[in-house]
């Protein structure tokens, strides 16, 4: 008799992964957990989006833990772009606007000023969250800025940084 081991399918694969990633950021073994999410990533990218887009919020947290804030941004704003549906865009909208309210109150949002071009280019066929990032980038540089937005999450978060 033979015994056939079927491999485990994408999506047990990627919970498992996650799982894991959770079990080591509980266990403070942040680059472990990194890892993890970043392999999610790589599994999720075209055949599961809301595992992608969750795993790049994930990894987000863990920079924010780590004061890598320009990571964290760029976390959010990646998984953002490749949102699989409207609720998940304004959710990922909302989380990114946490991030950076954490980044003012810390006076860190300088911090995303430079080195987000590769960022940029990940959303660059999405036009309004392209203006959107450059936007940000001009604000961390200190620039006064007056864009609006047709999506109210963006003007919000605009808002609250300029104020």
């Amino acid at each position: 008799m033979v015994i056939k081991y079927e491999p485990l399918n994408r999506r047990e694969r990627i919970m498992r992964l996650f799982r894991e990633a959770i079990e080591a950021e509980n266990a403070r073994d942040l680059e472990r957990a990194k890892r993890k999410l970043d392999e999610i990533m790589e599994l999720a990218r075209d055949e599961e989006p809301e595992f992608y887009f969750e795993a790049c919020f994930r990894l987000a947290e863990i920079f924010l833990q780590e004061d890598n804030y320009r990571g964290a941004v760029k976390c959010a704003v990646r998984g953002i772009g490749r949102a699989p549906n409207e609720d998940l865009y304004r959710l990922g909208i909302k989380r990114l606007g946490d991030v950076l309210f954490i980044m003012k109150e810390e006076n860190r949002l300088g911090e995303i000023a430079e080195g987000m071009d590769v960022t940029l280019g990940l959303v660059k066929d999405d036009e309004e969250l392209y203006c959107f990032v450059q936007t940000l980038v001009r604000i961390a540089r200190g620039e006064k800025v007056e864009e609006r937005f047709s999506l109210e999450e963006f003007n919000e978060i605009i808002e609250l940084l300029r104020g």
